[in-house]
């Protein structure tokens, strides 16, 4: 982990003096009110509306494509283009969670049922839950779903406890993160199903009512504009395709930063977004590739802010990190991507020394 300027900064969950502050209340503040002045949290729905026809004409343009060409192995040419335009999708319903698309919390669900649970088949319910609670106490072993062991460990203490298949997967975790990452796009549509159980009334009928439609809207265009062999190898190549896009662009935001110490001294709303997230530098193809969650640090501070003024605010949250002494993690996407890695090999090293 490096500052903007190439400085070393601490290994995760090892928190600093410079960390710590007897008034964390008020450094964000002044910052709030900087932001708040320069509009930037005002709704920018011109600009998403004009992202999600844009979207949905480019997801009609594949649907034709693959109707007009079904019977060619080129076909297959389209699942990569389709892949990408459920990131797109997906990256829409993770702004219309925020409530960053609308001041309405019902049309902003509303997007988010048809982004999520129509387009993807993946719950928006249960993704808006979980999602929350990682913003609210990101890189928390305790509280962040997002570090809670499962497939993949992210301190020793949780790669301690793994035996058998699952020790064998902390030992390699490292080498394993990317190739899993392919298999993302089907695990999201399980948990939807699978947290269908925990919703009553209406909502388990809306959710379940779209995640049904989805499946079999996506099952009927596939059979229906292609033979069953292509439709099988363009479906494996679609999903593991859009698993590895989500997980190229979620992976560098909070793996291998600061881990809060449970036990330890609380910090404030700034410096537990700061401290225990990354930035990707970039232009405008590494933003439009990673959703603008290349500007984490700044969507952590003000979830609810639309994605194109999040660049406009990094300027103003830098600053104010520098003025009081709070380490500001920004690096390019390659080195992002190693810092990832190294950490996860760094949490199942003890498990190769026992082998």
């Amino acid at each position: 982990m490096t500052m903007t300027d190439g400085t070393a900064l601490p290994h995760p969950a090892k928190a600093t003096a410079r960390q710590s502050s007897p008034d964390t209340g008020s450094e964000f503040t002044p910052l709030l009110r900087d932001v708040k002045e320069q509009e930037l949290l005002d709704r920018r729905t011109g600009w998403y509306a004009r992202t999600m026809v844009t979207n949905a004409l480019s997801l009609a343009a594949v649907v034709t494509g693959m109707a007009l060409i079904g019977d060619s192995w080129w076909v297959l040419v389209l699942a990569p283009v389709l892949a990408v335009l459920c990131a797109r999708t997906a990256f829409i319903g993770h702004d219309a969670g925020h409530a960053q698309i609308s001041g309405n919390r019902a049309t902003n669900r509303r997007i988010g049922l048809v982004h999520g649970n129509l387009l993807l088949g993946m719950s928006y319910a249960w993704w808006n839950d979980k999602h929350n609670r990682h913003h609210a106490n990101p890189n928390h072993i305790d509280k962040d779903p997002d570090v809670a062991a499962d497939v993949l460990v992210f301190t020793s203490k949780q790669a301690a406890t793994r035996t058998g298949f699952r020790g064998w997967l902390t030992r390699h975790q490292a080498w394993l993160f990317f190739p899993l990452t392919l298999l993302e796009g089907l695990a999201l549509k399980l948990y939807g199903f699978q947290d269908l159980r925990r919703r009553t009334g209406r909502e388990r009928l809306v959710e379940g009512t779209l995640l049904i439609a989805h499946i079999a809207g996506y099952l009927t265009l596939l059979l229906t504009t292609m033979p069953l062999a292509h439709a099988l190898v363009f479906a494996a190549l679609h999903q593991a395709l859009f698993g590895l896009h989500l997980g190229m662009a979620f992976a560098p935001n909070h793996k291998g930063m600061d881990m809060p110490d449970p036990d330890g001294e609380k910090w404030g709303h700034l410096r537990r977004q700061v401290l225990t997230s990354r930035n990707i530098r970039g232009g405008v193809l590494t933003d439009w590739f990673l959703g603008g969650l290349n500007y984490q640090i700044e969507h952590h501070l003000f979830p609810s802010m639309p994605r194109p003024h999040l660049k406009l605010a990094q300027p103003l949250v830098k600053a104010h990190c520098r003025d009081l002494g709070i380490p500001y993690t920004e690096t390019g996407l390659i080195d992002s991507y190693r810092q990832v890695l190294r950490h996860m090999h760094e949490v199942g090293e003890p498990l190769r020394v026992d082998v």
